[in-house]
């Protein structure tokens, strides 16, 4: 099949599953004008326009200026909570499935000046230093038919809680108080599990494992899952609490396992692994491990995980949870490199909400459409290039 045939077989496809999903956020959407600027603004963070700001994205929709971007992500009325919540629904739909994960990270996105809601000098992992920047928590799900980001929260830190005027200005609402990272985390599994959002397992790294409330919570609630601990963190053998850096020194050779936790860019990730059992609270049913993953090139190089997951659960599965923590960096690379999901201008704390929303509809959308087009045996490319890319470019659809 020619690559002309190809886009005239699938572009109704694609199509059909575009006004699918705008006709699910129109129903949220209380006036038709906000309806039509929000498929606008969708159809604009699927075009291959190279900045997703409010000009460039006005430009590409044909508007002489900015103000109706403007206006759908700042002045109109409208929940992005309730449009969160559809994303839930329409990504358990589309990408349900038995062996889904629910990952929890951050990602920074850096700024100028002090007035965007939430910013602050702060340490980004984006960056990998401290920057002027914000900071969101998000949530991922991902199986094995694909992955999205299906929430988000802006962090706040104490500087900005602390100042009642200064949260006014942008928008924060008033009972908007100071929370950490994984009480957000938490909040963010509530909604999803709320919302009917069920996955096999929860993972994170280490700034939400080392926190003991997170853990002892999704203990429980039965919640099967591996989150990375830092040396610092306490386990319990008997009665002995030893510190994870401690005990790592204690592995014997013969208990370490070379097994795969998925494949990347470069093929299989072959990682050497040991667990150990440590206490729980939970009944026979449940086990708790500390997990351990060492580098095949520098044996001094692991990193630890607590796992909780029923007792016949073997180490394989407890390894692929763990590796299916990079599904959520694919997430924001995608995001960031496709629909724009660090290119916004919005100040404001319902801006802001109302873009990453947008944003990460917009990255569901490609998620499902690729999980379609794999069915038939076909895969898409995961940049602007090929047939995707050509998608994207076809002007009936995504621009105009």
């Amino acid at each position: 099949m020619t690559s002309d045939a190809f886009l005239d077989q699938t572009l109704p496809d694609w199509q059909k599953q575009f006004d699918h999903l705008t006709q699910r956020i129109g129903c949220l959407l209380p006036r038709i004008e906000i309806r039509q600027q929000a498929k606008d603004y969708l159809q604009a963070l699927l075009s291959p326009i190279e900045r997703k700001n409010g000009w460039q994205v006005s430009e590409n929709l044909g508007h002489p200026t900015p103000y109706k971007v403007q206006h759908l992500l700042g002045r109109s009325r409208w929940e992005a909570d309730s449009l969160r919540d559809e994303l839930q629904r329409y990504v358990r739909e589309h990408l349900g499935k038995e062996d889904g994960v629910l990952i929890l990270d951050e990602t920074g996105f850096l700024k100028k000046g002090d007035k965007s809601a939430g910013v602050a000098r702060q340490y980004s992992g984006t960056a990998g230093r401290i920057e002027n920047c914000q900071i969101g928590v998000f949530l991922a799900y991902s199986s094995s038919k694909g992955h999205a980001l299906i929430d988000r929260a802006l962090y706040l830190p104490k500087e900005w809680t602390d100042n009642k005027e200064r949260c006014r200005k942008a928008g924060i609402p008033e009972e908007v108080a100071f929370t950490t990272k994984p009480k957000m985390a938490r909040q963010m599994l509530e909604r999803a599990f709320a919302n009917g959002t069920a996955a096999g397992w929860v993972t994170a790294d280490s700034v939400y494992g080392n926190d003991r409330s997170l853990q002892l919570w999704l203990q429980e609630r039965r919640q099967a899952h591996v989150l990375a601990v830092t040396g610092q963190e306490m386990v319990y053998i008997g009665w002995k609490g030893l510190r994870v850096k401690s005990l790592l020194e204690t592995i014997p050779q013969d208990a370490w396992q070379t097994i795969s936790c998925g494949s990347g860019a470069k093929g299989e990730r072959l990682f050497e692994w040991a667990w150990q059992e440590v206490n729980h609270a939970q009944g026979a049913a449940w086990k708790a491990w500390l997990l351990v993953r060492r580098s095949l090139a520098d044996p001094q190089e692991m990193t630890a995980f607590r796992a909780f997951a029923p007792a016949e659960t073997p180490l394989e599965a407890l390894v692929r949870v763990a590796g299916r923590r990079w599904s959520i960096e694919c997430c924001f690379e995608q995001a960031k490199g496709e629909v724009g999901l660090d290119q916004y201008e919005v100040r404001s704390w319902a801006g802001w909400h109302r873009h990453m929303t947008l944003s990460m509809a917009a990255l569901a959308f490609l998620s499902v459409v690729r999980c379609a087009e794999a069915k038939k045996g076909i895969t898409l490319p995961r940049k602007g290039t090929g047939s995707l890319g050509r998608f994207k470019q076809a002007r009936g659809l995504l621009c105009r």
